[in-house]
């Protein structure tokens, strides 16, 4: 790894304007063209659009700037430094564990690289609800292949690690279709350690792509900087302002390098994520005549079943996800009984350990299987019936945001159908043992077993192991004012020069990993807005 290049490295030597924490102080006044809150995959690629159309851009990112020669592929290092709150993220209840990034290159530092285009029913939804006739498969594909080309997205052809041809050998015995996940990697070394920053800068994250691209046409970037809020007169953003912050996201304190910057600019973009977006808004008291801001935000919650199998899987080896099925997607009607997406996870140990149920001899006994252990994840679609309304971003009493997600019945359901539907798969591959992620359940030697104990479950918040990694929603899109807090163009309704260019944006859930949707639809969004700023016409690749 002491041999691998580290581009970030090389372009702060070449001069990139890059200031905030340990690389110097941040200006108390910044005048520019377009201002850019956040670094993930919408504000990467926005970045990269309007720098090449000779805008002057500026970027503000709450993490810090960590690049390969960091990685070390220690989670102990990596879930302070890299997600939100530590990796320890929750849901108001603390019912639902948020994994999100926190740092530059945002969640797309830290994912798994599933890269999936948004599935054309999910779409379909959207026009017929949301007034966004402009939203088709067909309308996207362009700017979906752009993407693709950028970021090096394409199926991976690497047979699939023990961890996911378990998925597809189990599913194939059930009749189950199952197919390969395109990634946007280059070179991947295939050592499975993406989740903690990718040590040899193979994955395509906006950290080695847009990112550089942008700051070697004269973007900046500020780290470690919170943006608190936008001034707002007169139906318009006239400045925002942001505050530096410690390393791992609390407020700077005596002795560290405080400051408060005022940020004005012509435009401003709005790219924060899913949770931290809406509470921007929030804590600037935007216009919100419909009651949206902050509702209507998404997770696909995620329910587990953990295996152990006779051979040895070593999940934290190769490729984290190559294999899923849409089959329980597929067969149900997008407005009916949840559907849902199975994938399989990679496992590194503090991750299982902190996941898993149990405590004292009983964790213990369940640590030792560990390279022998085998999980699944179910992907739940939420947003498309009126039984599953998702959540809504508030603010605590320190103007942090926290996102409230009730665990409804109707949701609850999909879960209990997904552990069954996981466990089935899980022993026709061959398990000795399952065990569903739930504080009631035990391990389960035989099909039938496992499928009466899980039936009679209670299926409620706390009892039930629920996370995410994916939020979207809480700024959604409309194509009338009462329908959303932005236009289809991505500006929005009430304040004329801010767009918003994230996952905040979908009007559902998206029954997918979002990192390509939020590309694609990005790419579309910052290309428009791009040329009414200055007549011209840039393309991402």
């Amino acid at each position: 790894m002491s041999q691998v290049r580290d581009p970030i490295r090389e372009g702060l030597t070449r001069g990139w304007k890059v200031t905030g924490g340990a690389l110097g102080p941040v200006p108390e006044k910044i005048v520019c063209d377009v201002a850019i809150v956040g670094s993930g995959a919408g504000a990467g690629v926005t970045a990269e659009l309007l720098a090449k159309a000779g805008l002057k851009v500026v970027m503000i990112e709450e993490g810090p700037l960590k690049s390969s020669t960091d990685f070390h592929q220690k989670e102990s290092e990596a879930y302070p430094q890299l997600y939100q709150e530590s990796a320890a993220r929750k849901t108001e209840d603390k019912a639902i564990n948020i994994l999100q990034g926190r740092c530059v290159g945002g969640s797309t530092t830290v994912n798994w690289t599933s890269s999936f285009r948004t599935p054309g029913p999910t779409l379909r939804f959207w026009q017929e609800n949301f007034g966004l006739a402009d939203y088709s498969a067909e309308a996207l594909a362009p700017y979906f292949a752009q993407a693709e080309k950028r970021l090096n997205i394409l199926p991976w052809l690497t047979p699939p690690n023990e961890n996911n041809d378990l998925l597809r050998r189990g599913a194939a015995k059930l009749g189950i279709q199952a197919a390969a996940i395109s990634r946007n990697v280059k070179g991947c070394w295939n050592i499975g350690s993406c989740g903690l920053g990718c040590p040899t800068n193979a994955k395509q994250s906006m950290l080695v792509t847009t990112i550089p691209a942008a700051l070697d046409l004269g973007a900046q970037l500020l780290t470690e900087m919170r943006v608190e809020s936008f001034e707002l007169a007169n139906g318009k953003v006239t400045a925002l302002y942001c505050q530096s912050v410690m390393p791992n996201g609390a407020p700077a304190l005596s002795g560290h390098a405080r400051s408060a910057t005022k940020i004005i600019a012509n435009h401003y973009v709005l790219a924060g994520g899913s949770i931290n977006s809406p509470g921007v808004l929030l804590r600037s008291g935007a216009p919100d005549p419909h009651g949206l801001l902050g509702a209507r935000t998404f997770l696909h919650p995620v329910v587990m079943s953990s295996a152990v199998f006779t051979q040895k899987v070593e999940a934290w080896n190769g490729a984290p996800q190559t294999i899923y099925s849409d089959h329980f997607l597929d067969t149900q009607a997008i407005d009916g009984p949840i559907g849902y997406k199975l994938e399989a996870p990679p496992l590194h140990p503090v991750i299982f350990a902190s996941t898993v149920p149990g405590m004292g001899q009983t964790q213990q006994e369940l640590l030792k299987t560990f390279p022998h252990n085998h999980t699944l994840l179910a992907l739940l679609r939420d947003g498309f019936h009126s039984e599953s309304p998702g959540g809504k971003v508030k603010l605590r009493g320190d103007g942090s945001a926290v996102l409230d997600y009730p665990l409804t019945g109707y949701v609850m359901d999909g879960a209990r159908r997904a552990l069954l539907s996981m466990m089935e798969i899980q022993f026709a591959a061959g398990a000795r043992q399952v065990l569903p992620l739930h504080e009631m359940a035990q391990p389960y030697t035989s099909w039938a077993q496992a499928r009466d104990a899980v039936n009679a479950l209670p299926m409620k918040p706390m009892l039930t192991k629920v996370v995410s990694a994916h939020v979207m929603g809480g700024c959604g899109m409309g194509g009338q004012e009462k329908l959303g807090v932005i236009r289809p163009d991505g500006v929005h309704w009430q304040l004329e020069n801010l767009s918003i260019h994230d996952g905040s944006i979908f009007p559902t859930s998206i029954g997918a990993n979002p990192q390509l949707s939020i590309y694609g639809t990005v790419n579309r969004l910052a290309q428009g807005l791009a040329r009414r700023l200055t007549g011209r016409d840039v393309v991402l690749a």
